[in-house]
């Protein structure tokens, strides 16, 4: 049984991140890659882009083709993780092969969550839309006169719609929740990301749900009834934590780790879709399933895997979509104190409290949305700064001169 320095279990951002954390500090130890898929790492967030023409799969890889190669990685790709035993340190894999290993890390992401729909397997086509897998099976079945149905107006399903809204006859979106991006926005962000996706052809049934399916036809809640060719079901994520799990990690709703990416059992981390962070904006420990944060995870991991010192104690959720052209930025948590301007076509919601900037939504707006990011990670007191003056234009002026210096300037 071969042993390596490192094993990091799913080929993903977090795995890359990991990589090119532990080469910071270690450049010759020994690592191996395993991934579920047969793919090379790519950005699972342009799948929509593939399928939309904006993208074709080989600009969509992640890393250069030769990233493993440059950084003495092994690649193993079709293979899924079994099992880990902590006191033997290996990794068992489901074609029966195993592999001794010095640290490891899980990044295993998540997979889609389907709750119990009645008739649903009655349904002959249907699909979810988290890889890119995902998107090439959809893709044999679109046409100009399929008619589509997606339960879930988050993320997911939305970004499907683009991807696909041009290449079907119709398309509906049903969904529990009141408005679109239930999560991530609020009542009039929602409605101007509705309307800029009406304008594309959708159609929503909202604070509505599926009641049943009988193959071809949906009945809903409130008693409507959908017909439909293709089904696309972009409800929910799990996060896949059975590996630490089934041996005793501590799991919560993902795998729980500390600031330098370190899970309950000896020389194991975790990083990723899989893995909780600790939420400045909510102050609350939580999993937040976005790239950047997959990113920052990894590499802290990688580094201190390797015998570095990082710490990732800053993490909030930051989003940034774009619809047909409308693009959105979210952060933070939406508590407290709100500033709002409203025009035609854009929207700024800025939200205080405790003397911080705690969220923002912002909505086809020119501005530096890294200050107020910047205020946000670095938790830096209203107090401190042009309060005012930021709200309405962010910019680093701002800022007192000290401040600036500190942030521009080094020390001669």
């Amino acid at each position: 049984m071969k042993k390596y320095d490192y094993i990091l279990i799913g080929n993903s951002t977090a795995s890359v991140a990991a990589i090119e954390g532990i080469r910071s500090v270690d450049p010759r130890g020994s690592i191996l890659v395993v991934g579920d898929e047969e793919r090379f790492v790519y950005g699972r967030p342009l799948i929509s882009y593939y399928l939309l023409g904006a993208t074709d799969e080989r600009r969509m890889d992640y890393r250069p083709r030769s990233f493993y190669e440059d950084n003495g990685a092994e690649l193993r790709l079709g293979v899924r993780a079994e099992r880990i035993d902590p006191a033997a340190k290996t990794v068992t894999f489901a074609d029966g092969s195993a592999a001794k290993y010095g640290r490891l890390l899980v990044a295993t992401g998540s997979r889609p969550f389907d709750p119990p729909m009645e008739g649903i397997e009655s349904v002959p086509h249907r699909f979810h839309f988290m890889k890119m897998a995902d998107a090439l099976a959809l893709e044999k079945y679109l046409s100009p006169a399929a008619r589509v149905l997606i339960v879930g107006a988050g993320l997911i399903g939305l970004k499907c719609f683009e991807g696909i809204a041009d290449r079907v006859g119709s398309v509906a979106v049903v969904d529990l929740a009141g408005r679109v991006l239930p999560s991530i926005l609020d009542e009039t962000g929602a409605a101007m990301v509705q309307r800029k996706l009406e304008e594309h052809g959708a159609t929503f049934y909202l604070s509505d749900s599926v009641a049943r399916f009988d193959k071809d036809t949906a009945t809903l809640r409130s008693g409507k009834r959908i017909e439909f060719d293709i089904l696309v079901t972009a409800v929910g994520v799990q996060p896949n934590t059975e590996l630490v799990k089934d041996v005793g990690g501590e799991v919560a709703r993902g795998i729980v780790t500390d600031a330098c990416g370190r899970t309950s059992i000896p020389d194991v981390y975790a990083a990723g879709d899989c893995a909780e962070s600790f939420d400045i904006a909510s102050g609350t420990r939580r999993i937040l399933a976005l790239l950047p944060n997959a990113y920052f995870q990894g590499h802290c991991a990688g580094v201190n895997m390797a015998g570095g010192s990082e710490r990732f104690d800053n993490a909030a959720p930051f989003n940034a979509i774009g619809f047909f052209g409308m693009h959105v930025l979210t952060a933070g948590v939406y508590e407290g104190e709100a500033y709002v301007e409203k025009g035609e076509k854009t929207y700024k919601a800025l939200f205080c409290k405790d003397d911080l900037l705690k969220g923002f939504i912002l909505i086809d707006l020119p501005e530096r949305a890294g200050v107020y990011t910047a205020m946000l990670r670095e938790r830096i007191p209203l107090s401190q700064v042009d309060a005012e003056s930021l709200k309405r234009s962010p910019g680093w002026n701002a800022f007192p001169a000290e401040m600036r210096k500190a942030r521009f300037t080094k020390e001669v």
